[in-house]
Parts: structure tokens; C-alpha cells; sequence
């Protein structure tokens, strides 16, 4: 019996409800009555039934009873008793239904149905054994409404044994008593029950008393005569639309998420074909972890609770939303806990996604004002569907917006239009210039606006993923980030400018500057001269678009973590117009000429030995060249690498005493927020000492 059992009923809390709520609700509901209850009480003294006070309507021809389910909890019998006065059974009835798996064995059963999963699914009588999860003994206690029945009482201990005999019960209904095992005591509590009841059965159809109402009164809490009725038997998502007033929603979020702000929107789901589904879909605000946001839908058949794991049920990217799903007509396996694969379920989810897409077309069409207002918090659920669902791209590239740094927001056309004049390079591309912290890149983006471009801000979760989606759906389009590289190079409208300085200038400048970089952990710099203008920045620090953007992929992307771990790689631009640079350059010739000259005229000569070794080796075969060649160009190597490594120690000891180079390279680090702790401090004192 354990083997079917535990391959079918996941919790042990689904036990209980599978046990105390769905059989019992079904028992009651199958006798049809306009006014239904389920009353759950505790027990008073030792030995006692606290439901006997209850006065419950007999049947009779000319009235239809309240129904009405009671559980028992004694701690003492170590006993959970489940009472209804629905349909009740027959000892035929029993034999049919209860019997049919003890008797056949759990193997025989799983056999029967191996190929006919669904077969299983609502099976009456198969909720009755999640009671032996919990329980080491189960007794039945039940008579049928028919007329003249026999009450009997059944028992078993989880084996294929069982015993079946008459008994007295004076009215229809069904006792189910659970000897509950040691190592599931903990059912035997009041707030446990009270929890799996609230959890599973706070919109039942029926209403749930539980215990009574409470009031302080004298210093503690007492019992009032009034039942503690712990469900809404109508809620929202059951009503008719126009019923429901802006507020109504809202209170109802409030009822599902108490500590949660207020909703954005809302989607009303409200369909009987060729499917029967109901809900109430939320648009929460924003949360800084995807992850923290997603499985807030709650799935519920028939108002009775399932699950809030609802991949499948909807797009994924709508398992960022909030609210309820009521359907019957999702398959479930027979512990209502997972679901299963099915066209109906398919069919579901193409609704929910349209649904959306639908409502957020008419928000935008309807009140753009407000739908740009919520943007920022709307946008993580397009952006998501739109990354992981090719029809919600379709649909919400109308209504999708970009936004500038200067808060101004666009369709993706209307910024197309806006930019693709000022904005295209020689090549015919359109530029989209872009910041991911207007802040941090305020230069970079000063500079774009300068020149008479828009930059836009990407600082959204997933704007990194968006931003190369876009990229394969907009035509001749590439996103750069404005601190890439300089502005003349991010959008190359003409031949870049020749370079001011010879070879051997470039080398004194960046030999200079790198000498006085900083070491820093995972961070490599790489100086480069490049002739930008008198009024640009003396020097910039720019990081390439691509490495970056792999790095920024592979902090939310899985199988990227090689490019995570690589160092973060930065260009050191020298602007050779800037008079400060010039001033740098004249500097430091001046004062290595006499060391550099000498080295210089010697690697001169020989780079011009090396070429030559090499051009006579064209057209040869490796065993072809001479050994004496060979090794002559080993040599030459070692002699041109020592004396570069001379030159650059030249001109290291020049620049440790050069304040403006020190200056130039730390002003650029903290404008790029690299410049911390004893270095800021330094920076800050050779700063205090420039001004005296």
C-alpha cells in the first residue's frame, strides 16, 4: 500500500486536505445543497466529540439540509476525525470504491493504469488513501442517505487486509478517523491544521468554520458562541467584472500579499471556451531579484488551492506576475500538486500571454501618460517576454519603449525617426548610443550630447539581454555604450585623423603613463595617443563594447562564466592635441634625450638587422636557414627587448617625478570611479599642494 501511496500524494499536508477537504466537499456537494458549511473544531474535554453540540438538519422530503464537514482533532486518542453528512456509503459502495485498490494490491493498480495516466486523475475513492501517510490506522464510519441503509464501519491498517462490518450511526454522513503516527504528530496541533486550512482553503466554495471566534476579555483570549468562519466563498476573481470597482482589486491584492505595494494594473481572466478559466492577474512594482518575484500566481481548481508553481500554465515570463488562476480544466495528478502536460494547458497559456499583451496595448493606446509613468516597472515583464517569447515580440514592439537620459521616452519607431539623421555612420548604420549609469558616464555622455547625439539609459535587469536582441531585429543597428571608446570613433562618420607624433614620440607618452598606472586586481590598462582636438579631455579611460558586454552577459547568463573570469580590460587614450599632453611630451624628451638617444639608435639598428634576417628568409624552408642566422636572430631579439625594458625604467623614473602625469592619470580614474583609498588620499594631497 506505502508503494502507490508516496507514488502518487507528495505532502503530507496534501494528505489532510486530499482526505479532510476534497472527499468530504465532494461527499456534501454531491448531495446538491443551495448553503453549504465545514466546520473544524477542537476537542474540549478528554473523550469527547466537540461537534456534538451542533444541532445538524435531518433529511426529510421537504427541506434540503445545510451541509457541512467537521474536523476533530484529540490530542490524547492521537486522533484526527473527519466527519461530513454528505451522500454517506453503502457496505456495497465501500467494496467499490474503497476496496478496489487494497484488493487489487498497489502493483495491480499502478499496472492497470500505467498507460492511462489521466485515468487516474478524480478517481473516486483514491483521495481516501493519502490518509495513510500520516496514519498507522484508518477507520470509516458511514451511512448512505438512501432509505433503510445500514451504517457500517470499515478498517484498515494500511495493509491489503481490511474489516468491514455494520455499526450504529443515527444520520447520513461519513466519519473518516485517522490514527495518527508518531512521526506525523505534528498534525495533531491546531495551528498546523489551521495552517494547511488556511493555505488550501481560504476561497473554498463552502465555508469553513474553524472553532470559534476569539475576544480578550479579562487580561487573555476567550472563545466567543460565534464560529470562526475562515474562507471567502465568493471571491474576486469568481465575480463579474462589472461588479468590481478599482478598489476591490486592489483590497484583494492586499488580502494575497499583505506586505507588497500596491499593483500597477490588472488583468481579469474570464473565459468558458473552448476552456474554462478564471483569474485575476497582477502587475506588481518592481523587485531588484527576478527570482524573489516569480512564483506569486496562485493555481486553484474549483477554488480549491493547488499550487503557486504555475511553469507551463503560463509563459514564463509571466510567472513575474501576481494573483490567481482558477481552472478545472488543467490536468492534475491526483495529489493536485503538479501538473501535467496537455493541449488544454497550451491553449491556456497562448490566452494568458494575449490577454497581456492586450491589455498592455490598450493602457499604452489609451493613457500613454500613465503607461510611461509605470515604465520602469513595467518593463521587466516585457522585456522578459520579449526575450523568451517570439509572438510577445511581435506584439510588444509597438508598445515597448526606449528611454533617454534625459527621462524622454520612445516607441522603438519613434527613435528610430528621432536619431537615424545624426546617428548613422559612414558604413549606413544606426548608432544607438546608450549609458547603463548616466551618473558614473556623465562625461561620456556629455561629449554625445556636445555633438548633437541622444544617448539612451539601459539600466534595467535585463538590458544587456535586450539590448542584443534588438540588434538581430532592428536592420543595419548597433547599440554602443557611450564609454566605449571617444565619441569621433563610436560613430565614424569620416577617415579617422592622422596622427600628430612619430613613433618615437608615441613611445616616450605611453611608456610615461603606463609606467604611473595602478596595479589593480582583475583590471589591465593598455595606453594608446590618438589626436582628438584641443578642447577634448587631456586623457580618457574607455572599456571596448565587446569584452563588456560578454562580461555583463556572463553575470546573468550561465556558461559565460569564462568571460567572467577575465581581468576587466581598459584603453588609456592620450590625446596628443590637449596642450597638457603636448607639454608631458616635450617634458620628457627633454629631459631623456641624452639616456634615450643612444638606445634608440641601437634598436634602430637592430630592427633594421632583424628585417633583413627575416627577408632573407622568404621563399625558405625552416631546415633551409642556417643555424649561425638562427641563433643571430635569437640574439637580436634578447638585445632589442633589453634595451626596450631600459627605455621604459628611462622613462618609469622620470615620470615618478612628474606631478602632471600623476594629475592627468588620477583625475581620469576618478572620473571613472577607480580611485579609492590610499590613492584618492594622495590624489587629494598632491592636489592641496598644485594650488599653494
Amino acid at each position: 500500500m506505502n508503494k502507490i501511496i508516496y507514488s502518487l500524494f507528495t505532502t503530507l499536508a496534501v494528505a489532510i486536505v486530499g482526505l479532510g477537504v476534497s472527499c468530504s466537499k465532494d461527499a456534501v456537494e454531491e448531495f446538491v445543497v443551495p448553503s453549504e458549511s465545514i466546520l473544524v473544531s477542537m476537542p474540549g474535554e478528554v473523550g469527547t466529540t466537540s461537534f456534538a453540540s451542533h444541532n445538524i438538519a435531518s433529511i426529510s422530503s421537504t427541506s434540503t439540509p445545510k451541509g457541512w464537514e467537521v474536523v476533530n482533532i484529540d490530542m490524547y486518542a492521537k486522533t484526527i476525525t473527519v466527519s461530513d453528512n454528505g451522500i454517506g456509503m453503502t457496505a456495497e459502495e465501500i467494496e467499490k470504491y474503497i476496496n478496489q485498490i487494497a484488493l487489487s494490491g498497489a502493483t495491480d493498480f499502478l499496472e492497470k493504469y500505467k498507460d492511462t495516466a489521466n485515468s487516474i486523475i478524480g478517481h473516486f475513492g483514491l483521495g481516501f488513501y493519502s490518509a495513510f501517510m500520516v496514519s498507522k490506522k484508518v477507520e470509516i464510519v458511514t451511512k448512505s442517505y438512501r432509505d433503510g441503509a445500514q451504517a457500517v464501519k470499515w478498517s484498515c491498517d494500511g495493509s491489503p487486509e481490511y474489516t468491514l462490518e455494520e455499526t450504529q450511526k443515527a444520520e447520513r454522513g461519513t466519519d473518516i478517523i485517522m490514527y495518527i503516527d508518531d512521526d506525523s504528530k505534528e498534525f495533531l496541533s491546531e495551528s498546523r491544521i489551521s495552517g494547511i486550512l488556511n493555505k488550501y482553503c481560504r476561497f473554498l466554495p463552502v465555508e469553513i468554520a474553524f472553532g470559534k471566534k476569539k475576544e480578550w476579555k479579562d487580561g487573555k483570549q476567550v472563545e466567543t458562541d460565534e464560529d470562526n468562519i475562515i474562507n471567502d466563498t465568493t471571491p474576486l476573481w469568481t465575480r463579474k467584472p462589472s461588479e468590481l470597482k478599482d478598489e476591490d482589486y486592489k483590497e484583494f491584492y492586499r488580502k494575497l500579499y499583505p506586505m507588497s505595494d500596491e499593483p500597477l494594473f490588472w488583468i481579469h481572466l474570464n473565459v468558458d471556451f473552448p476552456f474554462n478559466l478564471t483569474g485575476v492577474l497582477y502587475f506588481p512594482k518592481e523587485k531588484s531579484n527576478l527570482e524573489l518575484q516569480k512564483n506569486k500566481i496562485l493555481l486553484f481548481c474549483n477554488q480549491v488551492y493547488v499550487t503557486d508553481e504555475v511553469q507551463g500554465i503560463v509563459p514564463d515570463f509571466l510567472t513575474l506576475m501576481h494573483g490567481v488562476i482558477d481552472s478545472p480544466d488543467i490536468p492534475l495528478n491526483v495529489s493536485r500538486s503538479y501538473l501535467q502536460s496537455d493541449s488544454n494547458v497550451k491553449k491556456i497559456s497562448t490566452y494568458i500571454s494575449k490577454k497581456v499583451s492586450d491589455r498592455l496595448a490598450q493602457i499604452f493606446k489609451n493613457d500613454r501618460k500613465e503607461f510611461e509613468e509605470k515604465w520602469n516597472d513595467l518593463k521587466i515583464f516585457i522585456h522578459y517576454g520579449m526575450l523568451t517569447e517570439e509572438d510577445f515580440y511581435d506584439k510588444a514592439n509597438k508598445f515597448s519603449l526606449l528611454q533617454d537620459t534625459d527621462g524622454n521616452k520612445y516607441t522603438y519607431e519613434e527613435y528610430k525617426n528621432l536619431v537615424s539623421a545624426e546617428q548613422t555612420d559612414k558604413e549606413g548604420n544606426i548608432i544607438y548610443l546608450y549609458s547603463n549609469d548616466k551618473e558614473k558616464e556623465y562625461s561620456f555622455i556629455d561629449n554625445a550630447k556636445n555633438k548633437g547625439y541622444n544617448v539612451l539609459l539601459m539600466d534595467g535587469q535585463l538590458d544587456v539581454a535586450l539590448i542584443s536582441l534588438l540588434e538581430q531585429k532592428f536592420e543595419k543597428t548597433r547599440f554602443t555604450r557611450v564609454d566605449s571608446d571617444i565619441i569621433d570613433n563610436l560613430i565614424v562618420k569620416e577617415e579617422r585623423k592622422e596622427s600628430i607624433i612619430g613613433t618615437a614620440q608615441r613611445e616616450v607618452l605611453t611608456g610615461v603613463f603606463e609606467s604611473q598606472l595602478p596595479k589593480m586586481e582583475k583590471k589591465e590598462f593598455h595606453v594608446m595617443t590618438q589626436a582628438m582636438g584641443e578642447t577634448a579631455a587631456p586623457v580618457m579611460i574607455t572599456q571596448a563594447e565587446y569584452m563588456r558586454r560578454m562580461k555583463d552577459m556572463a553575470a546573468i547568463q550561465g556558461g559565460m562564466s569564462f568571460y567572467g573570469d577575465m581581468p576587466d580590460m581598459y584603453t588609456v587614450l592620450l590625446n596628443e592635441e590637449h596642450p597638457l599632453i603636448k607639454r608631458v611630451l616635450e617634458n620628457a624628451e627633454s629631459a631623456c634625450a641624452e639616456k634615450l638617444q643612444p638606445l634608440n639608435a641601437q634598436t634602430e639598428s637592430l630592427e633594421s638587422r632583424r628585417k633583413a634576417l627575416y627577408d632573407a628568409r622568404t621563399g625558405k624552408k625552416s631546415e633551409d636557414i642556417p643555424q649561425s642566422e638562427k641563433d643571430e636572430l635569437f640574439e637580436i631579439e634578447k638585445e632589442i627587448t633589453a634595451a626596450k625594458s631600459e627605455k621604459e625604467g628611462i622613462l618609469a623614473e622620470y615620470a615618478a617625478g612628474d606631478n602632471t602625469v600623476k594629475q592627468l592619470i588620477d583625475i581620469t580614474l576618478l572620473q571613472n570611479n577607480m580611485l579609492t583609498g590610499e590613492a584618492l588620499n594622495n590624489f587629494v594631497k598632491r592636489s592641496i599642494e598644485l594650488m599653494k
